[in-house]
C-alpha cells in the first residue's frame, strides 16, 4: 500500500493536517496501543511486524528500556524507506518483508502485531508464524477491531469479536497476561458523506453491499444496538508458556 497523507490504513504522523480529525484520533489510538505494548515488552529483541512508516517501532525502542533492539518489518518498500529516514536510530532497524513468511534465525523476546490480523486471508497462519519466532517466555502483543469493519473498510477481510479473536490464539502455547480496550466514536453523517479526505476510501454504495451481504447488515445492526456509533478495539498481550 503506497504512502498517502489521506490513506485510510497507513498513517503518516508528519502528514496529518489540523483538519484531519479521524486521522488524529486514529493516531492517538495507535500510540496508546504501542505504549501498552512497550509496558509489556521483555528485555532483548523486539519485532514490530507490519510496522507501517515506523513511528511505533521507534516508540517501542524509546519507551521500553528493556528492549535493546527493535526491528520494524513492512511489506511496503516506500514505507520502510520513510521509516529508515524519519525514525531510524541506534538499536532500531527497518526491513521489507511479508508478515506471513518472515523468518529470523535468532527469534524475538517481544513481538508486536497491531491492526494487521484482520487484513490477511489466513490469520491463523500469521499467528503460527509469529509464535514460531517467539523465544521461550516471550511476549506477543496483537490487536484488532472488535466491532464490524469489513462492511465499511474494503481493506479488512475479517470481523472479530473479543471471543473470536481470543479463539484464534487458543491452540497456541500462550497465556494471556494483559489487555487494553479502546472505543472510538464516529459521526454517522460525516462517515456516510465522506466529509474528510481520509474517508473517501470507505466502501462505496453500502446499501448495495448490505443487500448482497445480509449477514454483514445484521452484524452492523447488532453492533449499533449494543455499542452505539463507535468502533471498539482490543489489544492483548500473551506470554509464551513453553
Amino acid at each position: 500500500m503506497p504512502l498517502s497523507s489521506n490513506s485510510l490504513e497507513r498513517l503518516v504522523p508528519d502528514h496529518l493536517s489540523e483538519g484531519d480529525v479521524t486521522g488524529r484520533e486514529t493516531l492517538e489510538l495507535h500510540l496508546e496501543r504501542y505504549r501498552f505494548a512497550a509496558r509489556q515488552a521483555r528485555a532483548g529483541r523486539l519485532l514490530d511486524i507490519a510496522c507501517g512508516v515506523g513511528y511505533g517501532t521507534r516508540l517501542l525502542r524509546d519507551e521500553s528500556r528493556r528492549v535493546n533492539f527493535a526491528l520494524g518489518v513492512d511489506l511496503c518498500e516506500e514505507s520502510v524507506a520513510y521509516a529508515r529516514e524519519r525514525y531510524g536510530r541506534d538499536g532500531v532497524e527497518y526491513r521489507t518483508g511479508d508478515a506471513m513468511r518472515f523468518e529470523d534465525s535468532e527469534g524475538f523476546d517481544t513481538i508486536v502485531c497491531l491492526e494487521t490480523v484482520e487484513h490477511l486471508p489466513g490469520p491463523a497462519g500469521l499467528i503460527d508464524n509469529l509464535v514460531s519466532l517467539l523465544r521461550p517466555s516471550g511476549v506477543l502483543v496483537a490487536s484488532v477491531p472488535t466491532t464490524p469493519s469489513v462492511d465499511v473498510n474494503p481493506h479488512h477481510l475479517h470481523d472479530f469479536t473479543e471471543r473470536s479473536f481470543r479463539r484464534l490464539f487458543a491452540q497456541q502455547p500462550l497465556e494471556e497476561r494483559a489487555c487494553l480496550r479502546q472505543v472510538q466514536p464516529f459521526g454517522i453523517t460525516s462517515t456516510l458523506s465522506r466529509g474528510e479526505a481520509r474517508l473517501a476510501e470507505l466502501r462505496p454504495n453500502l446499501p448495495r453491499y448490505y443487500a448482497m451481504h445480509p449477514g454483514a447488515a445484521l452484524r452492523r445492526l447488532a453492533s449499533t444496538v449494543r455499542f452505539g456509533f463507535v468502533n471498539c478495539y482490543i489489544t492483548i498481550a500473551w506470554q509464551r508458556c513453553t
